[in-house]
């Protein structure tokens, strides 16, 4: 991907929060190992969509550059911040969790061009899977932390 990618500011789409009793590094560590697994299995799914990236890196604990189907690890602060970014056919698109006292957010911006765009959007942001999706990786953040 090239850079100018991962410095254009997406769209806002929604964020979601919930209130985690660990101390931020535990949250950091659950951060990462959800997202790796919970995606790490969708390698068909980012292939059929056209993902850059499709692929897992060997490795993954949320360092820049890292990637996971689907997404790759734009920007990183470990305890505070991690930005993952990625594109397919049909959207460009960012999920940040971000770290605060007491809880952690996933915030998403993304954009959607021409109509295929608009009808994909329709399919994830209209129906809440989106919405759904989220939830369900904070409350296994806050599990596993």
């Amino acid at each position: 991907m090239e850079r100018s990618f991962y410095m254009e500011r997406l769209p806002y789409i929604d964020e979601h929060a919930i209130s985690v009793g660990a101390p931020r590094e535990r949250v950091w560590e659950a951060v990462v190992e959800v997202v790796r697994r919970e995606m790490t299995g969708a390698e068909r799914i980012a292939r059929a969509l056209g993902c850059d990236p499709a692929v897992a890196s060997e490795r993954f604990d949320g360092s820049v550059g890292q990637t996971i189907p689907g997404f790759r690890v734009a920007a990183a602060e470990p305890g505070r911040r991690l930005e993952l970014r990625g594109r397919h056919r049909f959207s460009d698109y960012q999920l940040t969790f971000l770290l605060d006292d007491g809880r952690v957010r996933a915030e998403t911006r993304a954009a959607f061009p021409g109509l295929h765009g608009r009808c994909y959007r329709a399919l994830v942001i209209g129906t809440r899977g989106h919405r759904l999706a989220t939830r369900r990786l904070l409350r296994q953040i806050v599990a596993r932390a």
